[in-house]
């Protein structure tokens, strides 16, 4: 990259697309909101369309002037093309794997006998001509002979269900339709689980859903005719699971409101019409049964144990007084998965990976061997399975599946991408610096070896911060693209995320938001200190919850970023809980409704409603999926309108909303391809610097 004088041309010269302004105003606890673009919540109307189409028209515009956007797509698409493998898993007599050639639109699920030669099972690609519509989940029965898929159209969290059968590769039954946020698991070869809310009355994509309900479905019977089997008006739940364990003697039932807190019941499936039974009833807490064994059950959770622990009990008699611990907790959040009759204890040192292995009766066998510092998944399968297998990645290690040995200890590399860079020229740096109230955040800093710290290097900061995921080490090709070019990726770990368990999240939840902000607000000002980038050269980027993050740091420092890209966030904090399972949110976030306080809070950081007229806001490009129906486009609508009425300055603020894509799932490689490139061209040509190709 190299200093050019661009930033004339970069600056928006053009004319946004009028957006009337409507009187609309709401009223909390004696307070008047005015609501202008309310209208812009109607994912309908003609109007709505037509603001979209123009909206698209002048980002394009703009795109299409930044002379090495076409470059940068190249360049992604070049390093793209390699294959990549899924780990393999067993189903009846066959193995399966995913696998991408390089640039299909979507993984191919393809399967082999031992000694046989792969065949394609499932080509996600055929199942339409632009790649939107994907596969979104697979589930086979006991023995393999059956299976159910999910597919999912325009990244949609509503899906189709269709069974097939394995042999044939013919599908089977009717197809189920208005499924969402569910797992499927089997009973046997008679039928499975699932669960989904009441087909909305009016908007499919923004109307709220609320009563989940747990469907059993026979095979051979329709849809209409499926049982109810728990939720509904007699047990209103939002979120509802139903999973058999793996020996087929429980249906495990798990219920919440909201994204923190369930329920756990359990049915006794091999009594005939056993009673459903609750485990632990109430939402304080939150469990899972990750295992059952000869009649005892396996359950992870962080009752009296913010960290997690994982505790057993007598499947007869479930309730928590009865629980045992078998591995305690630590000073480090721990996730558990099983495979081969053993435990795998997966914990988080840091924000980075730490496997130790153990029996079934909690006695410590090892410690597993990885191959760096980064982030390792799997270790999870069928008590039956000989071969366990794991992934490892970092920010400079590709995705890697390995084979292990819970015997021995000893792991083997099975599948290693060939991609075309060489990893020791870039380095990855934690560092720790302190928040605002003195609290320390780690963060990882990514970038080519021999780098000048002279404040000039264009930065991406990227964050979350909240629902307790933690954003640990992954390689991207996107990321590669723009650090060859002297670029320097950093990811904050900051408050609200779960890298240091539940208290960690809870020190950035409700009334505590702003320290989310501030630790974000935080780092990029550690980045100044430390001579990585400065005020002219760092862009920030979140989704979703970080998209708030992004939005509330724009709109409370606007002076401190040069470039925002805020993508498919939670912008209105007043108004998100009506929209589709929005209301599940409200542990995080606190709603409007709840109390003075609570809306006062919500009202001082929401970013639609902290605009300022005659401000210089970043150069931003709010991002956004029409068919997104978890946080609904209308948050990035909203927010983009008063943005660019507010704007007092030449930096452009434009809206990208991709069309026939969702929150992000099962996005086509193209679509992921050309957003890429255009996020690296406007940031770069907004900080008056150019791409130069390798």
């Amino acid at each position: 990259m190299a200093n050019v004088e661009m930033k004339a041309q970069s600056g928006f010269t053009g004319k946004y697309p009028v957006t009337k302004k409507s009187d609309q105003t709401d009223v909390f606890f004696g307070t008047k909101v005015a609501d202008p673009y309310r209208w812009l919540e109607d994912d309908r109307s003609k109007e709505t369309a037509e603001w979209v189409s123009t909206e698209n028209n002048v980002t394009n515009e703009y795109l299409n002037r930044i002379p090495f956007r076409n470059a940068i797509r190249d360049r992604l698409t070049a390093l793209w093309n390699y294959e990549k493998y899924s780990a393999p898993f067993k189903e009846g007599v066959f193995t399966y794997f995913y696998k991408n050639n390089g640039l299909q639109n979507q993984s191919i699920l393809y399967r082999q006998k031992a000694g046989g030669v792969p065949e394609i099972f499932l080509d996600p690609n055929k199942f339409s001509t632009d790649g939107t519509t994907s596969l979104a989940g697979i589930e086979f029965s006991k023995d393999g002979s059956l299976c159910a898929i999910q597919i999912s159209e325009g990244g949609s969290d509503w899906r189709k269900v269709i069974i097939l059968n394995t042999t044939s590769k013919k599908q089977i039954d009717d197809t189920l339709r208005d499924v969402k946020f569910s797992g499927l698991s089997w009973k046997g070869n008679d039928g499975f689980y699932y669960s989904s809310y009441d087909k909305p009355k009016g908007s499919e994509l923004s109307e709220k859903t609320q009563i989940h309900k747990l469907y059993y479905h026979q095979l051979g019977t329709k849809q209409a005719d499926d049982n109810l089997i728990f939720g509904g008006e007699t047990t209103p739940r939002r979120y509802i699971g139903g999973t058999v364990t793996e020996d087929q003697n429980f249906l495990i039932i798990s219920a919440a409101n909201a994204t923190y807190g369930n329920e756990l019941y359990i049915q006794n499936l091999t009594m005939g019409k056993a009673p459903i039974i609750p485990i632990a009833t109430g939402f304080d807490y939150e469990q899972d049964v990750v295992y059952s064994d000869k009649g005892k059950l396996y359950i992870i959770t962080n009752r009296n144990a913010p960290n997690r622990k994982l505790v057993t009990v007598d499947a007869a008699d479930p309730k928590p007084e009865k629980w045992k611990d078998l591995i305690g907790q630590t000073e480090f959040p721990l996730t558990i998965t099983t495979c081969s009759g053993k435990i795998f204890a997966q914990y988080l040192k840091n924000a980075v990976s730490q496997v130790v292995q153990y029996d079934l009766n909690g006695k410590k066998e090892r410690e597993v061997k990885l191959p760096g510092i980064g982030t390792a998944g799997g270790f999870s399968g069928k008590r039956n399975d000989k071969e366990i297998y794991y992934s490892f990645t970092s920010y400079v290690y590709p995705t890697t599946i390995f084979k292990y040995d819970a015997t021995t200890g000893k792991f083997a590399l099975f599948k290693k991408p060939t991609v075309k860079f060489d990893p020791e020229r870039f380095e990855s740096k934690q560092v720790f610096y302190p928040s605002t109230d003195g609290t320390v955040i780690p963060m990882i800093i990514t970038y080519k070896k021999g780098l000048e710290l002279n404040g000039t290097n264009p930065l991406m900061l990227y964050g979350y911060g909240g629902f307790s995921v933690s954003i640990t080490p992954s390689f991207s090709v996107s990321n590669l693209v723009f650090m060859e070019n002297g670029g320097v990726y950093a990811v904050a770990n900051i408050r609200g995320g779960g890298e240091f368990g539940d208290n960690w999240h809870n020190s950035g939840i409700k009334m505590q938001k702003q320290n989310v902000f501030d630790d974000f607000i935080a780092a990029a000002e550690y980045l100044f200190a430390q001579h990585y980038t400065s005020r002219e050269f760092i862009a920030i980027s979140g989704g979703s919850n970080g998209g708030l993050l992004v939005g509330a740091c724009l709109t409370q420092r606007p002076e401190l970023f040069r470039v925002a890209f805020p993508a498919v966030g939670v912008l209105d904090m007043l108004r998100y809980h009506k929209f589709t399972a929005g209301a599940g949110w409200a542990y995080d976030y606190g709603t409007a409704d709840d109390s003075k306080a609570m809306f006062e809070y919500l009202y001082k950081y929401s970013p639609v409603h902290n605009v300022r007229s005659g401000t210089c806001y970043p150069s931003t490009m709010v991002m956004t999926g029409d068919h997104d129906d978890r946080v609904v486009p209308a948050h990035s609508f909203k927010f983009a309108a008063a943005l660019q009425s507010a704007q007092s300055c030449e930096n452009p603020v434009l809206i990208r909303i991709e069309t026939k894509a969702g929150h992000g799932a099962g996005k086509p490689t193209s679509m992921m391809i050309q957003e890429q490139a255009d996020k690296w061209a406007f940031m770069l040509f907004n900080m008056g610097l150019s791409y130069k190709q390798p």
